[in-house]
């Protein structure tokens, strides 16, 4: 069984963070983390965590003390994960019942890089002053217990909402780049399968952030207006369909992104 994983509390007394814990060193996993692992998992002497920075640095560990929420762990490994080639962004329409956040906590477990709040013009719920605030925080919250929950190094970035006019724009800059922005569609003729993907980045360029981008967008309940669709498509976007059948806005995103991350061979370890 693999070793559970505990993110690292950003400190500013510590500008390099896990990079300066070698193999053979000392970590103390405090704070909310140290608390969860100590006082409400009820870690032990002995058992093996691992300790992630969110942005592919993992330690694993050993643990040594356990003192209420503060728990020492004996550095056994450092493992540096590559910085994706092709980032994976689900573009999530706001939705009611809370089915956006079961969208991206699936499709943070499957693999995306990074989520989405897309206010849609068919969207019935609506973020604004106070509430887009704490929806975020929500947001923030659900990629983080899923990042955990996954084992995963990498925390997926969340961004702040946007309407369709801004969609629009990140679509022609992403497109631009050299990246492609895939609408999921009932109408649409080419399926997700066929949907030719961006040329990944090197290593060197995806570790310095030029990787190229593939945002999935996904409509609210009601679906994606045709307004919409057009002035995505006119702006460079594709549209494509995932099957014969309709799925509901919390399920079509994990999914697409399931079929994407196969395709760029992030679950058999071969080439896109």
């Amino acid at each position: 069984m693999s070793a559970p994983v505990f993110l690292a509390e950003p400190s500013g007394a510590e500008p390099q963070g896990l990079a300066q814990y070698p193999a053979g060193s000392l970590y103390v996993l405090d704070g909310a983390e140290g608390r969860h692992a100590g006082v409400v998992q009820r870690r032990g002497v002995g058992e093996h965590v691992d300790v992630v920075d969110g942005d592919g640095l993992r330690l694993r560990c050993v643990i040594e003390t356990v003192e209420a929420a503060q728990v020492g762990l004996r550095v056994d490994e450092v493992v540096h994960e590559p910085a994706p080639d092709v980032v994976v962004t689900l573009v999530q329409a706001l939705a009611k019942g809370d089915r956006d956040e079961m969208a991206i906590e699936a499709a943070t477990e499957v693999g995306a890089d990074a989520v989405v709040p897309w206010q849609a013009e068919r969207s019935i719920v609506v973020w604004r002053g106070d509430r887009a605030a704490k929806s975020r925080a929500r947001w923030l919250a659900t990629v983080r217990a899923a990042t955990k929950q996954a084992r995963r190094a990498r925390l997926p970035r969340v961004d702040v909402a946007i309407d369709t006019r801004g969609l629009v724009e990140r679509t022609r800059e992403v497109v631009a780049a050299g990246g492609a922005v895939i609408v999921l569609h009932e109408e649409a003729s080419a399926p997700l399968a066929e949907v030719p993907l961006p040329v990944p980045a090197s290593p060197a360029d995806a570790a310095e952030g030029r990787a190229p981008e593939v945002l999935v967008v996904v409509g609210p309940e009601g679906g994606i207006s045709e307004r919409e669709v057009d002035a995505l498509t006119e702006a460079g976007a594709l549209t494509a369909r995932l099957g014969p059948h309709v799925l509901r806005t919390s399920t079509a995103g994990p999914v697409a992104i399931a079929l994407l991350v196969q395709r760029l061979g992030r679950w058999d370890g071969t080439p896109a």
